[in-house]
């Protein structure tokens, strides 16, 4: 994308995104099974960035990503996939208000997991944030 924000512009539009995505897959699966939701959102999400890949040029890069890139994608695409995919039944047998805020607790997770797998530093503010969010979540369930 040639769009120019700060990281956090960026981190705010994920979230207005996130928060719509939220909306709209509560709304499109109350008729239909969430399997069959996620995979609609997903041939359409995969037919928009190829489509945002080919038009910016970037596609002649393909043929140069390096085979551990691949591998760690790939990784990351399963796990999307099946985020989804839970996420989307979730929704469909549960409250969006209930479930989009355990699902946000990923952010607490992704923390733990930076510091155990990325060397990440571990400061007080992310430690307490990650109890804020965690604490959070709890009172919104409860």
């Amino acid at each position: 994308m040639s769009l120019s924000f700060p990281w956090w512009g960026y981190a705010l539009l994920s979230a207005f995104f996130a928060a719509l995505t939220t909306i709209f897959a509560k709304i499109g699966v109350d008729q239909i099974s969430s399997n069959l939701a996620t995979a609609i959102r997903t041939a359409v999400v995969l037919v928009m960035v190829w489509g945002i890949v080919i038009a910016t040029g970037e596609i002649g890069g393909l043929g140069s990503v390096p085979r551990n890139v691949w591998v760690f994608l790939v990784l990351s695409a399963l796990a999307t996939g099946l985020s989804w995919l839970f996420y989307f039944k979730g929704l469909q047998v549960g409250r969006a208000s209930y479930v989009a805020p355990i699902d946000k607790t990923s952010v607490a997770m992704v923390l733990v997991l930076a510091v155990l797998f990325l060397h990440e530093p571990l400061t007080w503010q992310g430690a307490l944030g990650t109890l804020l969010i965690l604490a959070g979540t709890l009172v919104f369930i409860l």
